[in-house]
């Protein structure tokens, strides 16, 4: 073959390879974007659960997969999961407490009004043995003191019982709740015992911003309020 004509068809090689390795490594280049974009998604919207989410249900990982607790949004559970997050309200403002609805624990999952976020669960012992389980509910971020007129009813099997911070004064309990906030961090504790397998526990979280407080002022206005309440067995037979 002609040294010329060998040289022109080197050439004409070596620019397709160039060419293709410049076009791979735009769509690699794309695809690592696409890829961080992802990821940064997932990890502002994991973030802002975890700082901000309105109430977030955890159970231990062990006592899902030994021991067969698990939580669902509905009765009929089809897989196990260990974490349960309800849906955010944003812009929330106050209101009175006997202006929820009466059956406001009659549906499953996230059914929030505009003004009250409200989630009910289900714990659920789909294993073999028989447990004793405790649970806890912690305020685990507040800001502006929005805790201070908050108040959370929580329906355990039907049985609702609310509860409140106590009184600014240190007077007590505010007039409306049934119970005040176990501590500073801890709003209520619930245990079971017996707790046989296929039995279901129903919980119903109601949260809202009690109008009728006097501490309900313009202070707490762009205030936030993340919930968690986690279950732990504590004995099984």
């Amino acid at each position: 073959m002609d040294e010329k004509l060998r040289d022109v068809l080197e050439l004409r090689r070596t620019a397709k390879e160039v060419k293709r390795h410049v076009i791979v490594m735009r769509v690699m280049g794309l695809l690592v974007i696409i890829l961080i974009a992802l990821v940064s998604i997932a990890y502002a919207i994991s973030y802002f659960y975890d700082k901000y989410g309105s109430f977030t249900v955890r159970i231990d990982k062990y006592d899902m997969v030994k021991q067969g607790l698990t939580l669902s949004e509905n009765p009929d559970w089809e897989r196990t999961q260990s974490v349960l997050n309800a849906d955010i309200v944003y812009d929330m403002t106050n209101i009175s407490g006997e202006d929820l609805p009466e059956n406001i624990d009659m549906v499953n999952g996230s059914h929030n009004g505009e003004n009250y976020i409200a989630y009910t669960f289900y714990l659920i012992n789909s294993g073999d043995d028989t447990l004793s389980y405790e649970g806890e509910m912690t305020l685990e971020n507040v800001t502006n003191k929005l805790d201070e007129a908050i108040r959370i009813a929580v329906y355990k099997n039907g049985e609702k019982t609310v509860y409140g911070k106590t009184k600014s004064s240190g007077e007590g309990i505010e007039g409306d709740c049934d119970k005040e906030f176990e501590t500073s961090s801890i709003v209520m504790t619930t245990a079971s015992e017996g707790f046989k397998p296929n039995s279901k526990d129903k919980y119903t979280v109601v949260v809202w911003l009690e109008g009728n407080d006097p501490d309900c002022t313009d202070e707490l206005i762009g205030g936030t309020l993340k919930l968690g309440m986690d279950f732990k067995i504590v004995e099984s037979t």
